[in-house]
């Protein structure tokens, strides 16, 4: 069985994949497929949390916990299964814009978690009741307990918080830069420190390396944490061919003066992978000191992703030997 295999493989190492939203969940989910749930530790972006009518709203964390728990709208990729929208129509009957389209279902988990943070409990706390609340086995965890705020500044608008960016203005307007606010003064947890700490395996997903990657590498001690550790750090591409497989990368990447390309976000991650995972649609990429692999990268179903996840864990076991 592909289990036992990978099982063997690993030998019982543990394995922690640093995740965004929609396109890095995919490796998180190839991964719950193929490895059994205490050795996955997935580290996920905050940086895109923000209020919403008074109600604390996590969107990347979200889609984690939907998608590995079963429970994810398979048309969007986020948000839940079979979800109405009764309140968001009601609040439109009100005159509001409604730009951020909140099923009813959905809702119900931001109250439920800013309930708990406003009884002071951590967002790391939280996130794990919601995750046992949804069958989902493997840690998900926050990439900190604190605030941190992803600030798109744009031509047209100037600083925009990212879910206007994202999804009032669907990604539309031409970046100027990026800023994490809050990340100067944000903390690792315990949690992560010591998920890193104990990792034999450290992946990116193939999430936006701007918008996903970097808030979580601006918390303070992440990125030393993560050097400190002589263990394969791999990337996973979300280039391919000079496209982004999901959302605004590869247009944040030409308005930002960089090559889009694969070998770019290579680059980009530098002294923090070991190993780099692209599409073997794209030209060979080769860099000093890197080691790198071409496998079909694109994952349209959950095939797909059991799939790669295995290609990924067994070559990066191959080259670590």
């Amino acid at each position: 069985m592909a289990l036992n295999q990978v099982e063997n493989q690993v030998q019982n190492k543990r394995v922690v994949v640093i995740v965004g939203g929609v396109g890095g969940v995919k490796l998180a989910l190839g991964l719950q497929m193929i490895l059994p749930p205490e050795q996955l530790t997935v580290i996920v972006n905050t940086g895109d949390d923000f209020w919403h009518y008074g109600l604390r709203v996590c969107p990347d964390i979200d889609t984690v916990l939907y998608t590995l728990g079963g429970r994810v709208d398979p048309v969007n990729g986020w948000g839940l299964t079979d979800d109405t929208h009764i309140v968001l129509g009601a609040l439109r009957e009100y005159g509001e814009e409604g730009w951020f389209g909140l099923g009813d279902k959905d809702i119900a988990t931001h109250m439920l978690r800013t309930h708990l943070l406003r009884e002071g409990h951590t967002l790391t706390q939280v996130i794990a009741y919601l995750a046992k609340q949804q069958g989902v086995r493997p840690t998900v965890l926050p990439m900190t307990n604190d605030p941190v705020a992803t600030i798109v500044d744009t031509e047209e608008y100037g600083e925009l918080g990212f879910q206007t960016y994202f999804v009032r203005y669907r990604w539309q307007p031409t970046v100027r830069g990026l800023r994490y606010e809050g990340a100067e003064q944000a903390t690792l947890s315990p949690e992560v420190s010591q998920a890193i700490e104990q990792a034999d395996m450290i992946l990116f997903g193939p999430s936006n390396p701007w918008m996903s990657i970097a808030p979580i590498m601006a918390v303070p001690g992440m990125r030393d944490a993560l050097l400190a550790r002589d263990v394969p750090r791999v990337a996973v591409t979300p280039i391919v061919g000079g496209q982004a497989l999901k959302g605004p990368a590869a247009k944040l990447m030409a308005e930002l003066g960089y090559d889009v390309s694969a070998a770019h976000v290579a680059e980009y991650y530098g002294p923090l992978i070991t190993g780099f995972v692209y599409d073997k649609s794209d030209p060979h990429i080769s860099l000093p000191g890197l080691s790198t692999i071409a496998f079909d990268t694109i994952m349209r179903v959950d095939a797909d992703k059991e799939r790669l996840a295995r290609e990924i864990v067994h070559w990066v076991e191959g080259y670590n030997e």
